[in-house]
């Protein structure tokens, strides 16, 4: 048996415009939201946003393509969003080149650290 992550939610303060976020940075499409707002990943991954007063950072890693990382890349710069080495530099305006590939770490807007990266771990 393959076991795969179908779904996941994620907490947000404010479920649709945390799924628009997502959705625009990774070149994806809200789906209409009801309780949760859903943003389908790929066909066996669909994250659900869903709002919360508290709530503490989650940390998303994904495994993209060099074609995928470039655009991506280019929307987060395009917005201003700061980018980092690391989870523990996420500032610092750098890439990180683990495991010989190209990566690199944000925030989402309700602080949830999301990591890119053309390499799998």
């Amino acid at each position: 048996m393959t076991i795969t992550l179908n779904h996941t939610i994620v907490p947000a303060h404010d479920k649709a415009a945390s799924a628009k976020f997502f959705a625009g940075i990774f070149g994806l499409k809200c789906g209409r939201a009801g309780y949760f707002a859903p943003v389908k990943v790929n066909k066996s991954l669909t994250l659900l946003f869903d709002e919360d007063e508290k709530f503490e950072s989650h940390h998303l890693a994904f495994h993209v393509s060099n074609k995928e990382f470039d655009a991506i890349l280019a929307r987060i710069k395009k917005q201003n969003i700061a980018i980092g080495s690391a989870p523990w530099s996420l500032r610092d305006g750098k890439l990180n080149h683990w495991n010989g590939g190209r990566g690199f770490y944000f925030e989402d807007i309700s602080g949830h650290v999301l990591e890119l990266m053309t390499v799998a771990q």
